[in-house]
């Protein structure tokens, strides 16, 4: 397989959601943890394209819709987590965050 990597060779952060599905919604408590190498501590945490929070924690709950983005020095920015507020939604229809190849049971859940 395919990973981006930094101009340093090391591997990008990734995030993980907790509880993990995706769309995450607010009424489930969203945490999330951004892992990967670099310092810890030094977690540089973007939301919505913009530096949000620097010299941060790598893990909180996140109290805001919007898209979160994570970094930590010499590895590069992770890809993007959606986070809705799910609020103006009727229905929101949720798959398991986890990677999935062919062939997998995949885990729906519809939520009101």
């Amino acid at each position: 397989g395919w990973c981006p990597l930094s101009p340093a060779g090391a591997q990008s952060p990734q995030i993980l959601v907790e509880p993990p599905w995706t769309p995450a919604v607010l009424w489930d408590r969203v945490t999330l943890t951004c892992q990967g190498l670099g310092t810890s501590g030094a977690t540089t945490w973007y939301k919505n394209g913009w530096t949000w929070w620097p010299n941060a924690p790598n893990k909180f709950t996140v109290y805001a819709e919007g898209i979160y983005e994570c970094d930590r020095p010499g590895t590069g920015r992770s890809a993007p987590v959606s986070v809705v507020n799910g609020e103006w939604e009727r229905l929101v229809l949720q798959v398991s965050a986890q990677t999935l190849l062919e062939g997998d049971t995949l885990k729906l859940r519809c939520r009101a």
